[in-house]
């Protein structure tokens, strides 16, 4: 039987009492993450972000923590969860979307801050080579770009997950134009020529 993010998997892996803050959604994690993700977007562009595409946004946890950070931004998610998006999609601004449509699906403008957490290592190779170039052409700041590898300790949701070389990703994200600045974080290609030497990981 095929994965599910329904409602029981969201409690799980997101609400579990018995997991505390080593939840996928533990709120200390996501805040430092929300912080150092607008920090890192914010340093590059030298303004304040004004907008944001969550893609594999899932219930849309990432929303609330950016608005209290930056309450006038957009934010945009997209999710393969039916679930999710219909429970949350008109509070949260969710709509459901599968990452290979990013072929083609073309919702914005180019955004400041483009998010794919914990998403990429569970897609088929054929699901991400389809839609990698739209968020390359979907991000004009800083993307986070969380994917895990072989070479990681993997805890938790290990269901469906691709135990594929940190070389495959790295090779892809350059192939898009991205530039590594570290900690899951890659700046877009439209701002590669404006950086200092070493500012990228390249």
């Amino acid at each position: 039987m095929s994965k599910q993010y329904d409602r029981d998997y969201f409690q799980r892996w997101y609400r579990d009492p018995a997991l505390k803050d080593q939840a996928i959604g533990g709120a200390a994690r996501l805040t430092r993450k929300v912080a150092l993700t607008v920090a890192t977007a914010e340093y590059h562009l030298e303004r304040p972000i004004r907008s944001v595409l969550d893609i594999g946004c899932g219930e849309g946890p990432w929303r609330a923590p950016l608005l209290k950070l930056r309450p006038r931004l957009q934010y945009l998610g997209f999710d393969s969860s039916q679930y999710a998006t219909a429970r949350f999609g008109r509070s949260r601004n969710l709509h459901l979307a599968r990452f290979g449509d990013f072929e083609f699906l073309r919702p914005c403008a180019p955004v400041d801050l483009l998010i794919c957490s914990d998403v990429l290592h569970y897609l088929d190779t054929r699901e991400l080579d389809r839609g990698l170039p739209g968020l390359a052409e979907l991000c004009g700041g800083v993307a986070f770009l969380e994917t895990f590898t072989r070479e990681d300790g993997i805890e938790g949701d290990t269901d469906g997950f691709k135990r594929r070389p940190a070389k495959f990703y790295r090779e892809r994200f350059a192939a898009q134009g991205f530039a590594a600045l570290g900690s899951h974080l890659w700046l877009a290609p439209m701002l590669r020529g404006g950086t200092a030497a070493l500012e990228t990981a390249d």
